[in-house]
């Protein structure tokens, strides 16, 4: 009896135990919620966006030409098209300008056709004329850039001179794009860091770590005043003395920088 009684006892005594562990477990566990309610699992961060934007004179001129070449067999007319190629491109050379700064855009070999007449009985029905090839039309078009950009005009009046049969689109611009890009993301940089400091103080915190970057826009986004025109023979040599104004040439770059702060 007394054994059936002990054990019974510390049967109640076990489950009053395990009760007691369940409940403070469960106490432990509502306060950890409720910490966690209070605390934020996202740091607290700002976010700045700078600009930067930047101009530089033009240092290059570009303009393209072409040479047309026509002749009833196809060799013939190849050799004629790249005699005057050929003399055309060493005077380039004789001027300075490099072979890297003379670039073929297309180059286009073309059967031609003329219309050959039927002589037809009078009154009678006359078919159509017949198409008849008649020899071969080579076009090149040449594109040059004049890094020495006060020569651009002589330059091009010479290259009429040797035949180039239409000479267009002459522009001032910068060459390597790139490098003017790469100082005005340097600027907006600069931009977005003062004002972050200038933030954060105000707000009271402490900026710990760089969390994002951003940069708005990708590309080369031009902001010039360039002399940009197509001319023929009479005006390609010398402009009549027209004053070509270069202007300047720039970018813009945005950037969206975040901070984690304290």
């Amino acid at each position: 009896m007394e054994g059936l009684f002990y054990n019974k006892q510390m049967k109640i005594l076990g489950g009053i135990l395990l009760f007691m562990l369940i409940l403070a477990l469960g106490s432990y566990a509502k306060l950890n919620f409720e910490k966690i309610e209070y605390l934020s699992p996202m740091p607290a961060t700002i976010t700045v966006t700078g600009e930067g934007e930047l101009f530089a004179v033009p240092d290059i001129g570009q303009f393209s030409f072409s040479v047309m070449a026509e002749s009833e067999d196809v060799t013939a007319a190849q050799e004629l098209s790249g005699t005057k190629v050929n003399s055309i491109l060493e005077y380039l050379r004789e001027q300075g300008i490099e072979d890297k700064d003379i670039k073929t855009l297309n180059y286009n070999l073309y059967p031609r056709y003329r219309y050959e007449e039927r002589i037809c009985p009078l009154g009678s029905y006359c078919p159509p004329g017949e198409r008849v090839q008649d020899g071969f039309e080579v076009n090149q078009t040449v594109q040059v850039k004049v890094r020495e950009t006060d020569k651009a005009p002589s330059v091009i009046a010479g290259v009429g001179e040797r035949g180039a049969t239409n000479i267009s689109g002459l522009e001032f611009t910068i060459d390597d794009v790139e490098v003017l890009r790469k100082e005005a993301r340097e600027k907006a940089i600069v931009d977005a860091q003062e004002k972050a400091a200038v933030l954060a103080n105000q707000l009271g915190v402490k900026i710990v770590r760089l969390t994002s970057y951003n940069e708005q826009g990708g590309g080369y986004e031009p902001y010039y005043k360039a002399a940009a025109m197509a001319m023929d023979m009479e005006e390609a040599a010398g402009f009549g003395g027209a004053e070509l104004p270069m202007g300047e040439e720039g970018t813009k770059v945005e950037v969206s920088v975040t901070y984690e702060v304290r």
